[in-house]
């Protein structure tokens, strides 16, 4: 098994866990917050449907292209002071969307939020990796994952309130307290996370890696265009440079080798990027439909949209512990069997469909999605030696990133192909409503076929310590 951080008692690694639990807490928060303000924000600019899904996909490309990069810097300068910048960009990003005039600033510091969440989050798994032995590890993780899903709870809820009373602005307010908060904390890191290794820095594969995702997304987000066809092979020749690239890198910013030499590390990350891919715009297309078609408004359907997050919540931290016990693929698996059910169940809502069967539903996914990320987070880290954890750290945010991006991505080619620049009202709800049937058919699928590669991870190899 891996190494850790000798010398850290039990009381500074709980104290390690809190800090980085709360900073991780920030990013699915505000996510799940600002999507119940979609529809005011979009009001308040006079935007249609397209832009504003840019609102948080401009996050996750952001959070995407700097991901990996910031993993290979906290290895190199230390995982402890690069996870205290990126909450510092974060807390100060926010407070600049306080005082948003128009929707390119809006999108602009989304962008830098992204950036700062690269940093924290490309390094927190592997900062609880590396305070935590083994044995232990499982359930630090699942703690940590229920944070996460502790944001997305509260953030409906909170988002919904604070919007409908406050203003869509008040939702940063939460933010940049928090953010206070873990700032004030850092200074009591113990100093073996700041520590530097002299590395080779690899530019080539950052700026590629960067092109091939701008250009990836922007293409996908504009089929079917000509330039979006166009933009999705510009990005396709560039990685196959990209590969080519890091295959000849000293050190590498994409550790190929791990994914030749390591069968449970490549499975463990594929699976990774199906499972949010097929779940990530469920919240979306909900907050969407919730209040365009059922015509609630932003509090109760935040309400409702809060019973997939606590369940995951209520869970996370027994599959973590779990997971320590029991292969963890089998449960990942477990897990993507249940979210593909409840995204079955998804693609045949219509507008009579009663209210308990959507809360039914958000149900078996947070079920699903608690089965799978703690067990597959700790497969993941579980797979590398320690030298590789900030990497692992940052290949696993990456895959998360990726595939909340190509989930937000499919959401936008339907809603360009069925819907066009028209604005979100009840006036197109049948043409909303065939919309995300069709989504949530295709993400069904999509998980499905994420249950099928999971279950292959346990052939995989095992780095020993060190």
């Amino acid at each position: 098994m891996q190494g850790h951080v000798q010398g850290v008692n039990p009381r500074t690694r709980t104290l390690i866990l809190v800090v980085v639990t709360i900073a991780t807490f920030l990013n699915p928060f505000t996510g799940s917050s600002i999507n119940l303000a979609l529809p005011l924000i979009g009001e308040e600019f006079g935007t249609d449907a397209v832009i504003l899904s840019w609102i948080p996909t401009s996050y996750l490309l952001s959070t995407a292209i700097f991901l990996l990069p910031a993993g290979r810097f906290g290895d190199m300068m230390g995982r402890g002071r690069v996870f205290a910048w990126g909450t510092l960009l974060y807390t100060s990003a926010s407070l600049l969307t306080v005082f948003t005039p128009h929707i390119p600033f809006l999108l602009g510091c989304r962008f830098l939020q992204g950036l700062g969440s690269a940093m924290v989050f490309s390094n927190a798994v592997a900062i609880i990796a590396e305070v935590y032995p083994p044995g232990e590890r499982g359930r630090a993780l699942g703690l940590n994952v229920m944070a996460v899903y502790g944001g997305l709870t509260l953030g409906p809820f909170l988002g919904g309130l604070l919007t409908q009373y406050l203003g869509w602005r008040s939702i940063f307010g939460v933010t940049i307290f928090l953010g206070a908060v873990v700032l004030a904390s850092v200074r009591r890191l113990p100093a073996s996370l700041s520590g530097t290794v002299r590395e080779p820095f690899d530019i080539r594969g950052a700026v590629l890696s960067a092109a091939i995702m701008v250009l990836f997304f922007v293409g996908i987000s504009t089929l079917p265009a000509t330039s979006g066809i166009a933009a999705v092979v510009l990005s396709l020749g560039l990685l196959l440079v990209f590969v080519r690239v890091e295959d000849a890198a000293p050190s590498p910013l994409f550790p190929l080798h791990l994914f030749r030499e390591n069968r449970s590390f490549a499975y463990s990350n594929a699976s990774a990027l199906i499972n949010y891919c097929a779940t990530f715009a469920v919240t979306f297309l909900m907050s969407l439909y919730l209040q365009v078609v059922q015509g609630l408004n932003p509090a109760f359907a935040g309400l409702v949209l809060l019973v997939q997050p606590m369940v995951q919540m209520i869970f996370s931290p027994f599959t973590g512990r779990l997971s320590d016990r029991v292969p963890p693929g089998d449960l990942a698996s477990i897990g993507l069997i249940i979210s593909a059910a409840s995204l079955l169940g998804f693609s045949f809502l219509s507008e009579e469909t009663p209210l308990f069967v959507v809360i039914l539903l958000l149900a078996v996914l947070g079920t699903g999605l608690a089965f799978f990320s703690a067990p597959n987070t700790n497969a993941i880290m579980g797979a590398v030696s320690r030298h590789h954890y900030g990497v692992a750290s940052a290949m696993l945010a990456t895959m998360r990133s990726i595939g909340m991006m190509l989930s937000m991505g499919m959401v936008m080619v339907a809603f360009a192909l069925l819907l066009g620049d028209v604005a979100l009202t009840p006036a197109v709800s049948g043409p909303f409503l065939t919309c995300m049937q069709a989504v949530f058919l295709v993400l069904f699928l999509l998980s499905v076929a994420g249950a099928l590669v999971s279950r292959q991870k346990e052939t995989g190899l095992q780095f020993p310590a060190g």
